[in-house]
């Protein structure tokens, strides 16, 4: 409402309202740390690192560790100037988050490659978020055992199990951490707003992305928070507006200019964030998952995370995207279920706001994560709740407890069921973080607990490779072209398996297959290249030519695909074109063979100086010349 004028007053002075100062007093409990909140942290800590004690037990696992540790060679190196320069710079792993490449290298710096320490460091982690948790919500609300109840759940949520017992999920609970802290500095800045107090809101939130990007919707979520528990926009809102002559509009749009670069920071981490994945391969096109499927699969994961939370079975680290429409009736039941809920809390704003600020941050912080930009092959994942069911979590314990407050019930009464609770979730919790104790019963695990998993039947079968147990592989890469004829990473193994027991025609069908529909440039440039081998082999050098033509077409600097093509153009008589191959491929990947290679190629030119030089050059380059020369001649013969 606009406030009357005075009478007394010549004219009237319009004032823009500022964001609400809010000088919220601090509720009941809101100190930071007594000695019974103090106590209540520490046991909260305890309990996480009982309950998740077997992590000490666990190993790396071949699904993201060693691309994140084990064979990272910069994060390997531990806390060095390059690698510093490197966290910052690189889109390693479609991603763009220095601050998770330092923490594994501080990781290798302290521990080497034991596995013991990054799995300790991310449960201290998980429990150091599970205490800022309930400190925050304490904080907030002044209400101590609602607050910790919430931290309880959050701690001791099996589907929370995949962030703090994978070493890879680093950024995860680094993040949290991170964008927790963040989340109390600004309920401590709304209590006494001021440009200091905001800028390490800033500050934080800037770190949090620089450690995972999910906590982009931040600033949409401390809108919620100036709803509910902070209440400043609401009641005390407008009459706060109304004295100072502005309204409620007025003052909501003052805490959306004050939202504005906390904005900025996320969506400069979006276009980051984009720049990455797609330099990393990891966006897939409309043609791969339309939008009908990526908006049907974004709908039924809201309905399956709402059933994760209430029955938390069958959780694995990979739940496979469909590439199919999915039927009527069950998107019709996700859809109803979701606005169901919607309308009840909406209904029930004005008696329980709580309601809807749980609810909102669940649907709210999983949107970028949802699908509807699709990123990798799953339709979820569990850690992608990890921040999403604080709410759900919030809607929980406050709901029970105002039914009993209602009903008169004594706090004693809810103990038992607590406790219960607590217990049963720490069990379950238990029995998932073995679940990642190794990579083999892992992904056994996960095809088990899923259907069509061409994701981990592809990966179990990449390990059993390496292992070399080549039958146990092929029978699971069968087992994904039988779910996904055209996968081209499970076409590309059984082209190799042929090739390598000379089934030429059969490999070269296979290849071409990936060649001609793969979406992404580099597979398309392996196949060419490996197709372009399957045909010198033949002995077949014009279309063997042709293939490592398109193959560098796709992907310009390969030195070996470089100096098959050499070759060929020199058996070919076109020797100044050999040359040219092999001097570029010379220049990115020096060999003792390339080096013969074009030493004989300047020699044939007559440039008897260069070829001398070459010579020199790959003398130096080799620990066996005689071998190198009798490599080089076997090439140059077609062999």
């Amino acid at each position: 409402m606009v406030a009357s004028s005075s009478a007394k007053a010549g004219k009237r002075v319009k004032k823009t309202a500022a964001p609400p100062a809010a000088n919220l007093s601090p509720p009941p409990n809101s100190r930071l740390i007594d000695r019974q909140t103090l106590l209540l942290c520490l046991a909260l800590a305890a309990i996480v690192c009982a309950f998740y004690y077997p992590v000490v037990h666990n190993g790396f696992i071949r699904y993201d560790d060693d691309k994140y540790i084990t064979d990272k060679a910069p994060v390997k190196a531990g806390l060095t100037w390059a690698t510093v320069e490197w966290a910052f710079t690189t889109y390693d792993e479609a991603n763009w988050h220095p601050l998770t490449w330092l923490s594994h290298a501080l990781d290798c710096e302290l521990f080497g490659l034991n596995p013991v320490g990054p799995h300790c460091v991310n449960v201290l982690l998980h429990a150091a978020n599970a205490v800022l948790l309930f400190l925050l919500l304490q904080y907030a609300t002044g209400l101590r055992w609602r607050s910790l109840m919430v931290a309880i759940m959050f701690a001791l949520h099996p589907i929370n199990v995949e962030s703090a017992a994978w070493a890879a999920e680093r950024k995860n609970v680094l993040s949290m951490l991170l964008f927790l802290l963040a989340f109390y500095a600004y309920v401590w800045y709304a209590r006494d707003s001021g440009p200091r107090r905001y800028a390490v809101v800033a500050c934080l939130y800037a770190l949090a992305l620089m450690a995972k990007p999910q906590v982009i919707t931040f600033p949409f979520l401390l809108l919620l928070w100036d709803y509910w528990p902070l209440g400043r926009i609401g009641a005390a809102d407008k009459a706060g507006s109304a004295a100072r002559g502005g309204t409620a509009f007025e003052s909501i749009r003052g805490l959306l200019l004050e939202k504005l670069p906390l904005l900025l920071l996320s969506a400069a981490s979006a276009v980051l964030t984009m720049q990455a994945q797609q330099a990393g391969g990891a966006v897939r096109t409309l043609t791969r998952y339309g939008l009908p499927v990526r908006l049907e699969t974004a709908v039924i994961s809201y309905v399956c995370y709402l059933g994760k939370a209430f029955w938390p079975s069958k959780l694995v680290a990979m739940y496979p995207h469909s590439s199919q429409l999915y039927p009527v009736w069950q998107v019709g039941a996700a859809v109803v279920v979701l606005l169901l809920i919607t309308a009840v809390v909406i209904l029930r704003v004005r008696q329980q706001r709580y309601l809807a600020v749980g609810w909102f941050w669940f649907l709210g912080s999983l949107v970028p994560m949802i699908g509807l930009v699709q990123v990798g092959e799953q339709a979820m994942a569990d850690r992608y709740a990890y921040i999403s069911f604080i709410g759900l979590f919030v809607m929980v314990v406050w709901l029970i407890a105002d039914w009993a407050n209602a009903r008169q019930i004594s706090a004693r009464w809810l103990v038992v069921p607590a406790v219960s609770c607590v217990l049963v979730l720490g069990i379950l919790t238990n029995r998932q973080v073995h679940y990642w104790h190794d990579t083999e019963s892992f992904w056994i695990r996960t095809i088990a607990l899923t259907e069509n998993n061409y994701v981990a039947h592809g990966e179990f079968a990449a390990m059993l490779h390496e292992q070399g147990r080549t039958d146990e592989a092929m029978e699971q890469i069968h087992a994904v072209l039988a779910i996904r004829p055209d996968d081209a990473p499970a076409n590309l193994v059984v082209a190799e398996y042929e090739r390598s027991h000379g089934n030429l025609e059969a490999a070269i069908e296979r290849y071409q297959v990936v060649a001609l529909s793969s979406a992404n440039a580099g597979t398309r440039a392996r196949a060419y290249s490996s197709l372009g081998y399957a045909y010198r082999q033949m002995g077949d050098s014009m279309k063997a030519k042709q293939a490592f033509e398109a193959s560098l077409q796709f992907s310009p600097g390969q030195p070996p695909v470089m100096v098959a093509l050499g070759v060929i153009e020199e058996r070919e008589g076109d020797v100044s074109a050999a040359v040219r191959q092999f001097s570029h491929a010379m220049a990115l990947q020096p060999t003792d063979v390339g080096y013969l290679l074009l030493a004989q190629a300047l020699q044939q030119e007559g440039h008897a100086d260069e070829a001398k030089a070459a010579l020199e050059r790959a003398a130096q380059l080799s620990r066996n010349l005689p071998q190198a020369q009798v490599q080089a001649e076997s090439l140059l013969a077609g062999r």
